[in-house]
């Protein structure tokens, strides 16, 4: 008998210790299936510079006439700003220059900044030279504009998680380290953050900011006291880093969309929120999808939501796709909404671009 139970208690606590093994093998799976990474690059970084003078200058446009059709990309090398797009308006009194020296001023390229770091080493709004290249709208896109002016997909995401904006959090974070660099002054406007995370702890910070002495000392203590845990810090991970802005690297509009969208949290449909008005779905129906994903996520009790959103040239009928973290289909549906309605919604006819390039795409909702 005793036996018996002596071989019951065995297989009993070798089943338990194998189930025990299996469920911290999964765990371990589920946890290193859990790594993420993204970055965040400031306003003062020149990819952000060529989007906001662009943002910029269509406020101005919108401030004059604010049924403005707008599609201006900019390219930013040196002191050198080339301009080229399609503007329709009944605003004809532009001065391009200035809106450009205005926007880098805004940015923080004024000229005690410049006195600083030196004009050989960051963009000089005193000394640009604008070349614009810039038509009407097309007629053939014009005429479709009673519905939409383009085909295209446009997806929107949200996680259950209010204190990072409802964000991924490695995305919240590389975006939080780099706003709160770029506003220490602690070093340059051209910033660059990375990080690693597994589920929520943070494994590796990167850092590029301009110093002008080298010493990444005070930048280091920054992070540090700001984001507390044990992780790999690495700060200028080339030694120097001085020259910045459009001296150093070529800057060009709607290069930076996976840092404006959600980072390695989300699918994108690729095209650029930026450059455009209202009347462009690659704006509007980007903020339409993350707004359906953030309703649907507060009315639901799912961690994840996506959405995905199918337009057509000329028609209103959207399709709609809503799918959880696994990609199961929740709701798919066609819905009818005029340009309009959604532009009213988000108050895209007023001078708001400058603000959503530099507040973030989202931030407003």
């Amino acid at each position: 008998m005793s036996s018996i139970i002596f071989l019951f208690f065995y297989n009993f606590v070798k089943i338990s210790l194998l189930f025990y093994f299996i469920d911290l093998f999964i765990v371990k799976i589920l946890y290193f299936m859990s790594v993420k990474i993204s970055e965040c690059v400031s306003l003062g970084h020149p990819d952000k510079i060529a989007d906001y003078i662009s943002c910029y200058i269509l406020d101005e446009f919108i401030k004059q006439d604010p049924y403005t059709k707008y599609a201006l990309e900019v390219q930013v090398k040196d002191n050198t700003i080339n301009l080229a797009g399609e503007v329709s308006s009944k605003c004809e009194d532009i001065d391009y220059k200035a809106l450009c020296q205005k926007a880098l001023i805004d940015i923080g390229y004024n000229k005690d900044y410049i006195a600083k770091w030196g004009g050989e080493n960051v963009i000089n709004y005193e000394e640009i030279h604008v070349n614009t290249f810039i038509s009407k709208q097309s007629q053939t896109i014009a005429q479709g504009l009673s519905g939409w002016g383009d085909q295209g997909i446009f997806f929107g995401m949200a996680v259950r998680n209010e204190s990072t904006d409802y964000m991924p959090f490695d995305y919240f974070l590389a975006k939080d380290i780099n706003k709160k660099l770029f506003a220490s002054n602690l070093g340059g406007l051209d910033i660059k953050t990375q990080v690693v995370t597994k589920g929520n702890d943070i494994t590796k910070i990167i850092v590029a900011i301009p110093l002008l002495n080298n010493d990444t000392k005070n930048v280091e203590e920054f992070v540090r006291q700001n984001y507390k845990g044990n992780y790999e810090l690495i700060v200028n991970g080339t030694g120097s880093y001085i020259s910045h802005s459009s001296i150093a690297d070529c800057g060009i509009t709607g290069r930076k969309l996976v840092v404006d969208f959600y980072g390695s949290g989300c699918n994108i449909g690729g095209g650029s929120p930026w450059t455009k008005d209202g009347t462009k779905a690659d704006l509007t129906l980007n903020l339409y999808a993350r707004k359906k994903a953030l309703d649907y996520l507060k009315s639901s009790n799912k961690d994840y939501i996506k959405c995905q959103i199918g337009c057509c040239i000329g028609r209103k009928e959207i399709e709609v796709i809503i799918t959880d973290k696994n990609d199961e289909v929740l709701e798919f549906y066609v819905e009818n909404r005029l340009p309009e309605e959604i532009i009213n919604e988000f108050n895209l006819r007023t001078p708001i671009y400058s603000l959503l390039c530099k507040d973030g795409l989202f931030s407003r909702i």
